[in-house]
């Protein structure tokens, strides 16, 4: 078939004009007859709408509680049958035989002798040695004690107010308190020549000296001699 033959068919076209012609002429009719309008009123009217909640399911029932744990229980001990023992006869009891013994004869006693007393037997001790006799006892030690020697000495300064008083020579004779583990815990001045220019100078060194522990207080006495020569 020629397709642009059947295009150009003036009967097709008619047909399509014709339907165009009455659609237009229902929508004309509609308009004056007021149609239109009523449609547009039913167009503008409130529309509702309604909210429609969803259902909730119900909850879930609670869990059912824990069973309780029921410890296994133990078997009953197995009971062993009685057993009785066997019958072990008993062996006949032995059968005495008589025995015959001999009852020695015993010998005549002899004749009994008194026999005279012993002598006492006398021990004698020997002497005892003489006892060693006593160690002498130890001298007293004096309560004062004279030209005692220190362990630990340390010399005293020359006074610098006796060097600018002129002095070149001085002695001091001073008596010290010691405890019993060697310490000096007094000094007292009994002479000084010349006097009061030495004393403070030997009270501070004497203080410093050690001597010889010896279990006892005593006192000794020292002399100290000062030289500025030396």
């Amino acid at each position: 078939m020629d397709f642009a033959r059947q295009q150009r068919d003036p009967a097709r076209h008619l047909v399509g004009i014709t339907v165009v012609i009455v659609l237009h002429a229902l929508v004309i009719y509609a308009m004056i007859t007021g149609l239109g309008r009523k449609a547009i009123e039913v167009i503008q009217k409130p529309i509702t709408v309604a909210i429609i909640e969803e259902i909730k399911p119900p909850p879930p029932p609670p869990p059912p509680p824990p069973k309780p744990i029921v410890p296994p229980k133990a078997p009953p001990p197995i009971q062993q049958p009685y057993v009785p023992p066997p019958d072990i006869p008993q062996p006949p009891p032995p059968i005495e035989t008589p025995t015959i013994t001999a009852v020695p004869t015993p010998p005549p006693p002899e004749p009994y002798v008194i026999a005279p007393p012993a002598p006492p037997t006398v021990i004698v001790a020997p002497p005892a040695p003489p006892a060693p006799p006593a160690p002498p006892p130890p001298p007293p030690k004096p309560a004062v004690r004279r030209g005692v020697t220190p362990i630990e000495v340390i010399k005293p300064e020359y006074p610098r107010a006796a060097i600018r008083a002129g002095i070149e020579r001085g002695q001091v004779v001073a008596q010290l308190q010691i405890d019993e583990k060697g310490n000096v815990i007094d000094v007292k001045i009994q002479s000084a020549d010349p006097p009061r220019h030495f004393d403070r100078a030997v009270i501070e060194t004497l203080m410093t000296w050690k001597f010889p522990p010896d279990g006892t207080r005593y006192t000794g006495i020292v002399e100290v001699n000062f030289s500025l020569k030396d």
